[in-house]
């Protein structure tokens, strides 16, 4: 027994409490088992709780459109390359809709399909226009009564006006502007104002949305289920047994003190990636890299991934990231990832020669995949640098800069967050980019905007480019042009949303060693796993609804189901 009176011996322990980790807690309580969750910081929900809240759910019950198991297989295949055992495929793709009609079925968080967001390679067979990403329903964070203020709170950016929670789907209406945006701006700040009993409280919304809704509803589910969670308990390794064959439980820090906690049925490792480690990125991430570039909170450092290839865990994928281009916002402890904003007319990213180099438009994770591939030939890539004009600076959003129609420019981010002139070759002096090339391609987007068709790089060509572009810009939603002074730039780095390799894991996700074979005892999820997905993006919700799935999985397994 530990100095509190708390037990020290579980079925089941899950270090780290994002929607992976909680999600393998509430259903290995479900199935039976005790459940202790362990998580180093003094907020629970990790990275999943500042995310888009999304799950890729191919064959799910909600889909408006038709969807079958043998296109999602042939999708993911064609996505992942032959570099995913066909046996992990099967099983994502055999419990997924199982992981989400449970979550449906048995919790307050309740996930519904987005059915116009495209999957995001268009030009792969088997791909859909709509219906397999799901996202969470707004969730009443009242329910969780003093746990609200444990909750890790979702990022401005995120957040309409930087107060007002929404889904989505909601945001996408605005940001396309849509029929009826406005009024569906309005709609929502006015439910913020008037919810005055909770304004009284806090200025933070009662009703969360996204990844917010995800981590509040699921630390919901254990507290339903009284599945205790124990905050700033830092994992220190893992015990073993059997000459590191078999894992039999953990050492935390709790309290001041070191405990050695029992887990008979198994450890799931669900505590993230390497992302905040400097010297783990610098020894496997292509350079240049920084930690600060990183749009994730500051406690995802390997910790576990180097435990368990201490005990012979074999590691794949370590040399990428789910990369998203990023932006320093002065002050933010993460910085701010560029996710749909791209997608709209009237912005192109350039590197220091003053060249696009690719879809401004693409999926995050090639965008950043890209910057790589350039730098390596140009070696002018990181950082790029996003370029746009008075007209767009008016109209639209671009990562912590709200429309100037609603916020004006702030002085003090002049020079670091954005950088500003009255004329192209004055801004390209200021932020050191090639200013006849950034000439003659702005030069070129102007024709591809007047075209209606970029030839360089077909911006705007496909339906997941066009989705977050601007409905009633014509004939692309995606092209504009660049002429209206003063021209604006934003520093755009190679950031990411956590890393994609970590530890190897089967089709249960228990961890392999280095001949292939399960570490018994032994679970990974997540970023602290290398990734179902391979090198690839299929959709989004792509990091999280395999967490979830894998971690269902691994309950299942746990309680010998």
């Amino acid at each position: 027994m530990s100095s509190t009176g708390e037990s020290t011996t579980y079925d089941v322990i899950v270090v780290g409490s994002g929607a992976g980790a909680m999600l393998t807690a509430a259903r290995a309580h479900d199935l039976g088992l005790s459940v202790l969750v362990v998580e180093k910081s003094d907020k629970y929900g990790g990275t999943s709780a500042v995310s888009g809240g999304a799950i890729w759910i191919p064959t799910n019950s909600q889909m408006r459109i038709k969807d079958s198991y043998d296109e999602a297989l042939t999708y993911l295949k064609a996505a992942t390359r032959g570099m995913i055992s066909e046996d992990r495929l099967h099983a994502y793709l055999e419990s997924a809709p199982q992981m989400v009609e449970y979550i449906n079925s048995q919790m307050t968080l309740q996930y519904f399909p987005c059915h116009r967001y495209p999957d995001y390679y268009q030009h792969l067979p088997g791909s859909k226009p709509g219906g397999r990403t799901m996202e969470p329903k707004l969730f009443d964070a009242s329910l969780l009564g003093d746990e609200f203020d444990n909750l890790r709170l979702a990022f401005n950016g995120t957040l309409l006006l930087g107060k007002a929670s929404m889904t989505a789907t909601d945001a996408h209406v605005m940001l396309a502007k849509e029929p009826g945006w406005m009024l569906l701006v309005m709609k929502t700040m006015a439910r913020y104002f008037l919810d005055l009993p909770w304004r009284l409280k806090t200025r933070h919304d009662r009703l969360r949305g996204l990844g917010n809704a995800m981590g509040a509803g699921l630390r919901h589910a254990l507290l339903v289920r009284k599945v205790p969670l124990w905050l700033n308990t830092p994992f220190e390794s893992l015990i073993t047994e059997a000459e590191g064959k078999r894992v039999t439980g953990i050492v935390v820090k709790r309290n001041g003190q070191t405990l050695k906690l029992t887990a008979k049925r198994g450890v799931v490792l669900g505590a993230g990636g390497f992302e905040r480690n400097q010297q783990m990125r610098e020894q496997y991430l292509p350079k240049p890299t920084k930690a600060e570039w990183s749009a994730t909170p500051p406690h995802n450092t390997g910790d576990t991934i180097r435990a368990a290839m201490a005990i012979g865990a074999k590691t794949e994928l370590m040399d990428w990231a789910w990369w998203v281009p990023s932006v320093h916002v002065p002050g933010d402890a993460a910085q701010t990832g560029l996710f749909a904003e791209r997608n709209l007319p009237g912005c192109i990213v350039v590197n220091g020669k003053g060249q696009r180099f690719v879809n401004e438009a693409s999926p995050y994770l090639e965008f950043g995949a890209a910057m790589y591939a350039d730098h390596a030939k140009s070696g002018a890539a990181v950082p790029a640098w996003l370029i746009f004009d008075a007209k767009f600076r008016f109209n639209y959003p671009m990562g912590p800069l709200m429309p100037s129609q609603i916020a004006p420019d702030r002085k003090e981010w002049l020079g670091k967050v954005y950088w500003k002139d009255e004329t192209l070759d004055g801004l390209a002096r200021q932020i050191g980019v090639d200013a006849a090339g950034l000439k003659k391609t702005v030069e070129l987007n102007n024709q591809y905007a007047k075209d209606g068709k970029d030839k360089e790089f077909d911006k705007g060509g496909n339906v997941f480019d066009r989705y977050y572009g601007d409905y009633n810009v014509k004939p692309n939603p995606c092209l504009a042009p660049i002429g209206k002074a003063p021209y604006y730039a934003m520093r755009i780095d190679a950031g990411d949303l956590g890393t994609k390799g970590g530890l190897l894991t089967d089709k249960d996700a228990r961890v392999l060693d280095q001949s292939g074979q399960p570490i018994e005892g032994l679970f990974c999820i997540g970023n602290n796993s290398a990734s179902v997905m391979g090198t690839s993006y299929p959709g989004a919700g792509g990091t999280l609804g395999p967490a979830m799935t894998f971690g269902f999985r691994a309950a299942n397994l746990m309680a010998g189901k």
